[in-house]
């Protein structure tokens, strides 16, 4: 059955030359039939990938936490901060509460930071590098769903990638070829306060 619908005829002509972009991620997404399998990419089967290849290089995983806020405020009640931890990425604009980094996985750019550079939003990369804070490093067990020993991170300075594809002209200081610092953005999506509120609410007369 043949399609009249343009974008989805300039996806399949990209796929055909490996050259899809975010945009054609979220455009797949709305043809996506049922519910997921896996709500969060810290959760099954998704974290295994991440977890097994930390085993193998010998490093503790690192795993980015998310700071959230409530109207520019930190928020500090750690029982709110656990269950938004805990949302389902589907609901926090496909940002994960924790997220597990290790050297050499694959990314993909979500924004335009440098058009010149060709560091725009669909760009594939490499992550090479999370540069942080070292008194923001905890090993205090926040999900068990990972090893033991994962490294939680709160306060990352930047990450280090390698785009596969790019045209910087010359290289960063102490950095390679095609290697680039990327600073922190933020991003906020809305939530129903009032629902996890009463999920604190019940935990908190259930003990």
């Amino acid at each position: 059955m043949r399609t009249e619908d343009l974008r989805y005829l300039q996806l399949v002509e990209r796929l055909r030359r490996g050259q899809c972009n975010h945009d054609d991620y979220e455009l797949l997404l709305t043809r996506v039939v049922g519910q997921p399998s896996a709500g969060s990419l810290s959760d099954t089967p998704w974290n295994k990938g991440a977890i097994h290849a930390a085993a193998e290089m010998g490093q503790p995983l690192m795993i980015y936490v998310a700071e959230d806020s409530c109207k520019g405020k930190p928020i500090e009640d750690s029982r709110l901060v656990k269950k938004l931890l805990e949302l389902s990425d589907y609901k926090t604009e496909h940002l994960p509460g924790l997220l597990p980094l290790v050297p050499g996985m694959p990314v993909i750019l979500t924004q335009k930071i440098a058009i010149e550079l060709g560091l725009i939003n669909g760009m594939n990369g490499i992550f090479r590098q999370l540069v942080y804070e070292e008194d923001s490093v905890s090993t205090d067990t926040i999900s068990k769903t990972f090893p033991s020993n994962a490294r939680y991170i709160r306060k990352p300075l930047y990450v280090i990638i390698e785009i596969v594809r790019s045209t910087i002209g010359s290289n960063f200081e102490q950095l390679g070829s095609n290697v680039v610092p990327i600073s922190l953005m933020e991003q906020t999506f809305p939530f129903n306060i009032v629902d996890i509120l009463l999920q604190c609410i019940k935990v908190k007369v259930k003990l």
